[in-house]
């Protein structure tokens, strides 16, 4: 009687090599996790407005309340020119890009340390959580952009094809986000200093960007020098989309583009040397 011969199985053996370098980025692992980045993300959404009264409404009143702030003391009694616009669209037009990038950087530098709990039990793309706190700060950015339309519609002013490159505009403030993010949020697993240097960060960046002011009297070539601030490019493109103020995107412009590139390269290399050692030091 004739049996059939079991298979013979080849043991397989797996190597995980660790990145070397500093510029090993490989990001097919996040990627490969995109599930993980929405649940994420999702999560950072309901946590931040659980057990408020006005839940999303904190993302609408952010930038309004900014907004009439900077109206009163900088519109009206400092007199600061508004390029022609009623002032309330100028000073919403750059607080509202502005908001979102704030809140995206300070978000993604505090990721890694608020999940700490998380990193070091279990492996998953530690890219993933600054990646998916700008994301949470996106959407907050698109409630809030719905202000725009009876802004504009109240004082007159016509939307036009301009429109068009507001996407671009979104996308490279979410570049310079997610830069500042990844290299703050790497840094801040063994510097905790980091958390004090936010806030002051912050507001000197902003006197740093035309968010109240415009940038229109620089000459070059100080306006393509100005413009490696990546925030000046997305302020002053901002306002040409929605208001038609400044210049057409130019040399502000590349350089902006160019800074943000730098920062989200170097912010990512960064992210991956750190990982190696993270569980340990967080």
């Amino acid at each position: 009687m004739s049996t059939l011969a079991e298979p013979h199985l080849e043991p397989q053996e797996t190597t995980i090599v660790p990145p070397s370098g500093w510029f090993a980025l490989d990001l097919a692992p996040t990627w490969e996790y995109r599930q993980l980045l929405f649940f994420l993300t999702w999560r950072d959404l309901k946590v931040r407005y659980k057990q408020t009264a006005l839940g999303a409404g904190w993302a609408i009143l952010q930038p309004l309340l900014a907004t009439i702030i900077f109206t009163v003391f900088f519109g009206r009694v400092a007199h600061l020119s508004s390029e022609g616009v009623p002032y309330v669209i100028f000073a919403f037009a750059g607080t509202l890009p502005w908001t979102y990038f704030a809140n995206a950087m300070t978000n993604g530098s505090n990721s890694l340390v608020a999940a700490a709990s998380m990193i070091t039990k279990v492996y998953f793309p530690r890219m993933a959580l600054p990646i998916s706190a700008v994301f949470g700060c996106a959407v907050d950015f698109l409630c809030a952009a719905v202000l725009l339309i009876p802004l504009m519609a109240w004082y007159g002013e016509a939307p036009t094809w301009r429109l068009l490159a507001l996407p671009a505009f979104f996308l490279l403030a979410t570049g310079a986000a997610l830069g500042m993010a990844l290299f703050l949020s790497a840094l801040n697993v063994s510097y905790r200093d980091v958390k004090y240097v936010i806030p002051f960060l912050t507001q000197m960046w902003m006197f740093a960007t035309p968010v109240v002011y415009s940038a229109a009297n620089l000459k070059q070539p100080w306006r393509t020098l100005y413009g490696l601030n990546p925030m000046v490019g997305v302020v002053e493109g901002f306002r040409w989309a929605i208001i038609g103020t400044g210049p057409a995107p130019g040399l502000t412009t590349l350089a902006s583009v160019g800074t943000t590139v730098v920062l989200l390269i170097g912010g990512a290399a960064y992210l991956r040397h750190v990982d190696q050692s993270m569980a340990d030091v967080i």
